[in-house]
């Protein structure tokens, strides 16, 4: 049974965190290289092309979290749980549906099949990836912030929006670098994209925790809502 409150922004966040899940999915099956050749003045031992290597959805995942992150604050874990069932949704019918597009033969003249196939047919190994390492991380994402904002009393809103992140991406980055991308790729690549990610990832957590304080501090006096879990189920099976 869903929450009996209604909420004015919560749809709208909702619908912003699904977007968010399904275009960087899409944009994961390309993998860029951010150059950062300036720091070899600083650190001279680096290697000579030293940079970030990382999916392309990458640039837009870790706002997941963010919205994952605001959802708990303010709404609580049980609202968070729903969003992240229908983000799990969204990722499965995307999947398929690529998939059916990719299976379908080509309309007589067309010469993008090989090129659909080389790129979005790739998308259903990455959507698969994305959604185990969605659910494990987006939950313990969830879980992690939930309790520490009642170890907390509330207080210290960085504490539990990078903590949860610490551990959330780490799962999320194990899981889906692995699921995604293993044997497609060198082990040394493979290594460097699980780090750049995850280190990618946090960073963005870490830039934008005044964004995240705004945005929560605005949507508690909104919504006239501060959820605090006490006695919650944390399973995340149990919808409600």
């Amino acid at each position: 049974m869903p929450p009996k409150r209604a909420y004015r922004w919560f749809d709208l966040i909702l619908g912003l965190f699904v977007a968010v899940l399904l275009i960087s999915n899409i944009a994961s099956v390309k993998i860029v290289f951010i150059p950062l050749g300036f720091l070899r003045r600083v650190f001279p031992f680096l290697p000579e092309d030293p940079g970030l290597t990382f999916d392309g959805g990458t640039l837009l995942f870790p706002l997941s979290y963010i919205f994952n992150d605001i959802l708990t604050e303010v709404y609580g874990y049980a609202h968070s749980r729903r969003a992240i069932w229908t983000g799990f949704g969204g990722l499965l019918l995307l999947s398929a549906t690529l998939w059916l597009v990719g299976v379908l033969p080509p309309a007589p003249g067309w010469e993008g099949q090989a090129a659909y196939r080389a790129t979005l047919m790739f998308a259903p190994r990455i959507a698969l990836a994305s959604m185990v390492a969605f659910f494990m991380g987006e939950f313990a994402n969830s879980a992690v912030l939930s309790k520490m904002k009642l170890l907390t009393r509330g207080r210290w809103l960085w504490t539990r929006t990078i903590g949860s992140t610490v551990v959330g991406e780490f799962i999320d980055t194990v899981v889906f670098v692995t699921v995604a991308f293993a044997g497609t790729m060198p082990k040394t690549l493979l290594f460097s994209v699980g780090i750049s990610n995850y280190l990618f990832k946090t960073g963005y957590e870490v830039v934008a925790t005044p964004l995240t304080y705004a945005v929560c501090r605005w949507l508690k006096r909104a919504e006239q809502e501060d959820k605090f879990d006490y006695g919650e189920n944390y399973n995340p099976f149990r919808l409600e």
